[in-house]
């Protein structure tokens, strides 16, 4: 499960084996938060490199004792007891103070793929993130969490779509739209879009490394915006990891120039 604590492979991965996997390291006094609580809700907002490490982050009071067992993060802090709720004697900060934390200590695509995700789950609403986050006062990070409330979208599917879309935005290029159904003359589906322009019929599509690197993944890609090309007119920007996690503006320079906009550079993250 993480450092130090095992389980046969056959035993089915949900809330509660997660739970009681963390309680072998977790003194009663601590709370679960960041990353780990919401891999305890269920999304994963660990950093890619980080992904396969799951290393449990807890605080414990002030004043109180640190966890020192080997490859567990823990700090001491204060949090608002209504900030914390008990899960089967296990204490979590709740969702919508977990996503607050993301959004404020994570770095800025990594933050803004949290809240999406943890909307997405239907564990907090916008509007829950937009109130908490006015009250926050001389927390660090509380900028960029201002900053990131209003492009949180749940229509992102991955972290990598939450990705691109942050540089999209960060670029000055208007807010693009989430999941763009494609119907046929009968309103049946036949493609979906991750992210794109319906008006202007582009689409910006992230291709992640799980199910884009085959050879078979990469010829149906193909395939299918071909067909969209030629049938519908849509014009397609593919993204991965490299481009836009990278340094690189070409990203922002090609859809600038499909957008016919200059794009905002350098970038701030």
């Amino acid at each position: 499960m993480f450092y130090g604590v095992y389980v046969d492979a056959s035993v089915p991965d949900n809330r509660v084996l997660r739970i009681h996997a963390i309680k072998l390291v977790a003194p009663p006094h601590a709370v679960v938060c960041d990353c780990s609580a919401s891999w305890l809700y269920g999304v994963d907002a660990f950093r890619p490199s980080d992904r396969f490490l799951m290393r449990p982050s807890l605080v414990v009071p002030h004043g109180s004792t640190r966890v020192t067992y080997a490859g567990v993060d823990c700090r001491e802090a204060y949090i608002d007891p209504s900030d914390v709720l008990e899960i089967d004697s296990l204490l979590i900060t709740s969702p919508i103070r977990t996503t607050v934390d993301l959004m404020r200590k994570l770095w800025r695509p990594y933050a803004l793929a949290a809240a999406d995700g943890m909307t997405r789950a239907g564990l907090v609403s916008t509007a829950q993130v937009f109130e908490f986050v006015r009250r926050l006062r001389g927390f660090p990070g509380v900028v960029q969490a201002r900053q990131l409330m209003k492009y949180i979208d749940p229509g992102a599917e991955s972290p990598g779509e939450s990705w691109t879309r942050l540089r999209l935005l960060d670029a000055g290029f208007p807010r693009p739209e989430t999941q763009i159904v494609l119907p046929d003359q009968d309103g049946r589906e036949i493609a979906r879009l991750d992210i794109g322009y319906r008006d202007r019929l582009i689409a910006i599509e992230y291709d992640g490394r799980e199910f884009h690197t085959a050879d078979d993944d990469r010829a149906h890609d193909e395939r299918r915006r071909a067909y969209l090309t030629d049938a519908l007119g849509w014009r397609f920007e593919v993204a991965n990891s490299d481009s836009v996690l990278g340094d690189e503006p070409a990203l922002e320079r090609r859809l600038g120039e499909l957008l016919e906009l200059e794009p905002r550079l350098p970038r701030c993250w």
